[in-house]
């Protein structure tokens, strides 16, 4: 693998994201982690260590992520992880924790791309973080469903786009070890996965490095779930 630049994961100052900036530090690369607060986002560089730079980014504050990333550049692997977890029932609708989660994932993450469009070499590429509940909601994830169908879409709009640069998705299952899930009765999942084992976050850094790192990999949208889907 040619280092043709940086790698920027958004989101990348805890949990899977950690883990996916940590590992492209621990390989020598020039890593930039973002979150919301700047002493946030250098703790959580410092503590992944190697060459990697803390940036306080907001997504849904969209009209200021061109200043936030302006000094960011060249970029080879860029991974959109930021999540905001959501429950939101139709029958007692909030609309503004709607149009958070909404800007935070479709406005946001795409112009995240569209402010680094010109820092991207022809073989740069992209993951997006989705999620299976877009196949399989759950009380409350109205717009968590809706905005993870929107990642599939946006995908596709983006390989077309964004030609020769590659563009995939990836979907996680239950991480049992991911900052939200450790800790909690998994038994109910587990049962159901035909692997027998839950999705651990190194699962999930080799499926991500699959995806950046894999010439020939384009408009995917990734299950990792060891299978939960199809049960």
């Amino acid at each position: 693998m040619t280092a043709d630049g940086c790698v920027v994961v958004i989101g990348g100052n805890r949990g899977i994201g950690r883990e996916i900036a940590k590992h492209y530090a621990d390989a020598g690369r020039d890593v930039f982690v973002t979150c919301r607060d700047q002493a946030n986002a250098d703790e959580a560089a410092a503590s992944i260590g190697g060459a990697t730079r803390g940036l306080a980014l907001d997504l849904t504050e969209p009209k200021r992520l061109r200043e936030a990333l302006s000094h960011v550049g060249p970029v080879q692997f860029l991974v959109l992880a930021a999540i905001e977890r959501d429950e939101n029932r139709v029958s007692d609708y909030d609309i503004e924790r709607a149009m958070y989660l909404v800007t935070l994932k479709l406005v946001g993450y795409t112009e995240v791309v569209h402010v680094l469009l010109d820092r991207l070499g022809d073989e740069s590429a992209i993951v997006i973080f989705g999620g299976l509940a877009k196949d399989r909601p759950y009380p409350g994830s109205t717009t968590v469903s809706t905005v993870n169908g929107g990642i599939v879409g946006l995908v596709r709009t983006l390989v077309g786009e964004l030609a020769p640069r590659r563009v995939n998705a990836i979907h996680p299952g239950v991480v049992e070890d991911s900052p939200y899930w450790s800790g909690k009765d998994l038994d109910r999942f587990r049962s159901r996965t035909p692997t027998g084992r839950m999705t651990e976050m190194a699962d999930i850094v080799d499926a991500v490095r699959f995806l950046l790192e894999n010439k020939a990999v384009n408009g995917v949208d990734l299950r990792v779930d060891g299978g939960w889907m199809t049960t």
